[in-house]
């Protein structure tokens, strides 16, 4: 193999463009990130840059014309998916557009991004998830079951000594 035939088939190996840029939505600038990064830390990056009261991005998504959106999650590794596509973010503000108010969805993911100022004045992002089981929970549930075999017993025993305490009551009389 000459010297020029290995330089032309380790550029056909190589990426097109070593970097993907991002449209935020909410700022209309463009980020980059380098190849191979995961959406979830580039919404968080973009997230971080964002102003006071400018919505926050839940998450990204390649979009075209006519084309049906490619959403990513927080650890997909985003790519450029060739001509006409273009990588931007989905902020709160596009769930609303379109639903009807009928709808019972949940259509806010399970993490919500919200904007937290530091005791340095920067904005930082925190993911707020819903917590899960937890040792409070099941204190709470071991407490309730208690309560009810008390109840129970309490009941029990009255039941059990309901004749005895009738005769007492017709000695009296």
């Amino acid at each position: 193999m000459s010297m020029a035939e290995e330089d032309s088939k380790s550029e056909s190996t190589l990426p097109a463009s070593p970097i993907v840029e991002v449209l935020c939505k909410s700022s209309r600038k463009t980020s980059r990130f380098a190849v191979g990064s995961k959406a979830g830390f580039a919404v968080s990056l973009i997230n971080r840059k964002l102003e006071d009261g400018a919505p926050v991005a839940l998450y990204i998504e390649a979009v075209k014309d006519g084309e049906e959106p490619i959403s990513f999650g927080p650890d997909a590794v985003l790519v450029n998916y060739g001509e006409g596509w273009k990588l931007q973010t989905v902020t709160e503000l596009d769930y609303g557009l379109g639903i009807r108010k009928k709808e019972h969805v949940q259509l806010i993911p399970t993490q919500i991004l919200n904007k937290v100022r530091t005791s340095d004045g920067t904005h930082s992002t925190k993911a707020v998830v819903k917590p899960g089981i937890s040792f409070l929970y099941i204190a709470k549930i071991l407490v309730a079951f208690g309560l009810i075999f008390v109840l129970g017993a309490i009941f029990t025993l009255a039941l059990e000594n309901l004749p005895r305490l009738l005769l007492f009551v017709n000695t009296l009389t």
